[in-house]
């Protein structure tokens, strides 16, 4: 008896150590979806929270500060190719050298193995990056890769013992929730600003290609860009991008890159180097309300086809202009942005089922989507 024991003992052992071994480097085998990038994430389904009073104000500000970065950037001057031409000299004179191009964002560390989130724009072109953590900390940034369509970009670190943003969730984020916004506007330092979430789901500002951004009147100011937007939890809820001013300064319209856009596009960005996304060859247009009552159908319900690429995968499923689309994949959309948005996420090569609408009744599409070509300053690595 004993003898059995003994065995049993040494094969659960022997199980255990093998299932570990294979848990570790190949989940894959049993099923599991390891992420990309380690990050700190709030439990599924966490509603944000709310605040009453200033305290919690301060433990948000303290939880969430050390997470965002400075980021200085530096570009060298450009050369004329002709100053050391000595006639060119001679007309001229000797050309005085160009300044060094400089400039200052914010960014926010997402992950322990030293991702950092930022703007595209931030750190677009830069010969030079610099993250400053709020220690005091420095370092040069290596560039994973960027996306500037939605204006995020991807940094890395090499640093230890970082503080780390834990991601919140966006989705759940209400009009009327209490926010704040942190980042080194103007260079003065690392500033922390509170105030409300405005709006939802803005889109159609000509900021981006894709956009469905959170506006808050929390106070951003140039150098704010790609800082953190926290609950009051310190949990982040968007990448700052962007303000609606007159002056250059705040005037109470800032907008931010919800968390969840900023992380599918991190995961793709360090998974692949870029961002893959569907295209079906549609020329769409918002429903007017004259069309709309012409199909039989409220304003915003959907989105018109006014041309359809030839041989593109849309025509070559069957759409033709004229055709209202109402729903990607099941996701209604209601116009132009959102339809866009839908067809970005489809995976190319993957059918998918559209709800259209034509003069003759409702019926489904089945599309095979392509893949979107690069924006041209997208397809030459850095």
């Amino acid at each position: 008896m004993k003898r059995l024991w003994l065995l049993f003992a040494q094969t659960v052992t022997v199980l255990v150590a093998a299932l570990f071994v294979v848990g570790t480097l190949q989940p894959q085998w049993l099923g599991r979806q390891t992420a990309v990038v380690p990050v700190f994430e709030a439990p599924s389904g966490t509603p944000v929270a709310t605040v009453e009073g200033s305290a919690n104000f301060r433990t948000a500000a303290r939880t969430a500060s050390p997470a965002v970065v400075s980021i200085n950037t530096s570009k060298a001057p450009a050369n004329n190719p002709q100053s050391a031409d000595p006639w060119f000299r001679f007309f001229f004179g000797d050309q005085a050298p160009s300044q060094q191009q400089s400039g200052l964002g914010s960014g926010v560390i997402v992950s322990p193995a030293g991702y950092v989130l930022t703007n595209n724009h931030v750190i677009e072109e830069a010969d030079e990056i610099e993250v400053i953590l709020n220690d005091g900390r420095k370092s040069v940034a290596q560039v994973i890769g960027t996306d500037p369509e939605t204006d995020l970009a991807i940094l890395k670190i090499n640093l230890t013992d970082l503080p780390v943003i834990t991601l919140g969730n966006s989705d759940a984020l209400e009009i009327g929730d209490q926010v704040l916004a942190i980042g080194n506007p103007f260079g003065v330092g690392q500033t922390v600003t509170s105030g409300i979430v405005s709006a939802l789901g803005r889109t159609q500002l000509g900021i981006n290609t894709f956009e469905n951004f959170i506006q808050t009147d929390a106070a951003i100011n140039p150098g704010n860009s790609g800082g953190a937007l926290v609950d009051v939890s310190g949990q982040l809820m968007g990448i700052n991008t962007a303000i609606y001013s007159r002056s250059g300064g705040s005037m109470g319209i800032g907008f931010a890159i919800p968390t969840s856009t900023a992380r599918s596009v991190m995961e793709a960005i360090v998974k692949d180097g870029q961002v893959t996304r569907g295209w079906i060859g549609v020329e769409p247009q918002d429903l007017s309300p004259e069309l709309a009552e012409n199909f039989g159908m409220q304003p915003g319900t959907g989105v018109i086809i006014s041309g359809v690429l030839q041989n593109g995968p849309a025509a070559q499923a069957g759409i033709r202009p004229g055709d209202v689309i109402t729903a990607v994949a099941g996701r209604p959309v209601n116009n132009v942005a959102q339809l866009l948005s839908a067809v970005a996420n489809l995976s190319p090569g993957t059918p998918a089922s559209l709800d259209v609408v034509r003069r003759e009744g409702k019926t489904k599409i089945e599309v095979t989507p392509g893949r979107r070509n690069l924006p041209r300053q997208q397809a030459t690595p850095r």
